[in-house]
């Protein structure tokens, strides 16, 4: 694949070629004192020189000291939201007609161009593709909008704190297919984006862009911008050894971390709402006041809430203790049983939002220390 420079100033132009053929443009967008992903009309709407300090319970933006459109980690909101909607209508009934009418509610997806997606990013929906599309129970609604995405990823050189995808293999260069890929560079008064396509439909989008090809001074500066990135994990608090986390978890099962860890816990749910990959969800049945008719509605359900195991006789997991391990262990663990990989991308969401600074890196590192003790 050729590698060709796009300039900074013509950045407005990929996303006008996109929207030209068609797609709903969502990408980064400053909003509520957080980069949060939402539609995108032009260049001006991208958080251009901003950036994000992340740390255990913390997320603040800052000023960056230059205009770089990429230059932050990732904020509260996945791309999730857009293929597993956080709330659907799954049907509706009336029983006013004869025989009573079921109609399925299919909507007609848009065709959706993400803008700005990270490597971790395109690891979780690769991941929530092999939950909703490859097993056996299909979810035609996720598919139908996966079918039609257009995915434009960006090479991380600027990770968080709260980073560690380097750990999890997941990043931060790019390496899993995407309609388009860049690296941001700033050098300089040299402001420009290396990108090259990866699909059939990525090809004929660089074709409509003010493109040169890209020489051995260009591509020099976006390798070493992503690899200060990987370096920048590689030597922070949160690097560890994910090889054997399956293996860690299932004989710690009644490690006395599971006690210590949800004497903080609140059980709020916020790491599975803000992580890329959780898809636990529940339905909500509603009728009208004459009973005629009915709608069902499917929304993000979390392990965490006590209704979500509720059976006749109480709860499955009745307690702090066996619901944030059952998170964990799902995630790190019997995800990999389930699905052939990990459910856990080191984007460090779920770190960054825990109202009491939960850190998954630091309990795996409780347990290894327990056992070894």
């Amino acid at each position: 694949m050729q590698d060709f420079v796009l300039q900074a100033d013509d950045l407005d132009q990929l996303i006008q070629v996109l929207k030209l053929r068609g797609y709903q443009v969502l990408g980064p967008v400053l909003e509520q004192d957080a980069i949060i992903y939402a539609e995108v009309d032009c260049a001006a709407d991208l958080p251009r020189g901003w950036t994000d300090d992340q740390e255990k319970g913390c997320y603040r933006l800052r000023r960056r000291n230059d205009t770089a459109y990429f230059g932050y980690a990732v904020g509260p909101h996945s791309w999730k939201q857009f293929l597993q909607r956080p709330r659907r209508r799954v049907w509706r009934a009336q029983k006013a007609t004869q025989p009573m009418q079921i109609t399925a509610a299919v909507e007609a997806p848009p065709a959706m161009a993400f803008l700005g997606v990270r490597s971790c990013e395109l690891h979780a929906i690769a991941t929530q593709d092999r939950v909703f599309i490859d097993d056996q129970y299909r979810n035609e609604d996720y598919s139908a909008r996966r079918a039609e995405l257009f995915t434009v990823a960006v090479n991380c050189t600027a990770p968080s704190a709260s980073c560690f995808c380097v750990s999890m293999d997941t990043g931060p260069k790019v390496s899993l297919p995407s309609d388009l890929a860049m690296t941001e560079v700033i050098d300089g008064n040299e402001h420009f984006f290396v990108i090259r396509s990866g699909s059939y439909e990525g090809r004929k989008v660089l074709k409509q862009l003010p493109l040169k090809p890209a020489t051995r001074h260009h591509l020099e500066l976006a390798e070493r911008a992503v690899e200060g990135a990987k370096q920048q994990m590689e030597q922070g608090p949160r690097n560890f050894d994910s090889s054997d986390l399956k293996a860690l978890l299932y004989r710690n099962y009644e490690s006395p971390v599971w006690e210590a860890v949800a004497d903080r816990c609140l059980s709020c749910a916020n790491c599975t709402m803000a992580c890329p990959t959780c898809f636990c969800s529940t339905v909500e049945d509603t009728t009208d006041l004459s009973g005629d008719y009915a709608e069902r509605w499917e929304r993000w359900d979390s392990c965490f809430t006590a209704e979500f195991t509720y059976i006749s006789g109480g709860s499955v997991r009745p307690d702090t203790r066996s619901r944030y391990r059952q998170w964990m262990t799902h995630k790190l663990a019997t995800w990999h049983d389930q699905f052939g990989t990990s459910g856990c991308v080191g984007c460090g969401r779920c770190i960054t939002w825990c109202p009491v600074g939960i850190d998954i890196t630091e309990e795996v590192q409780r347990i290894r220390d327990t056992e070894d003790a």
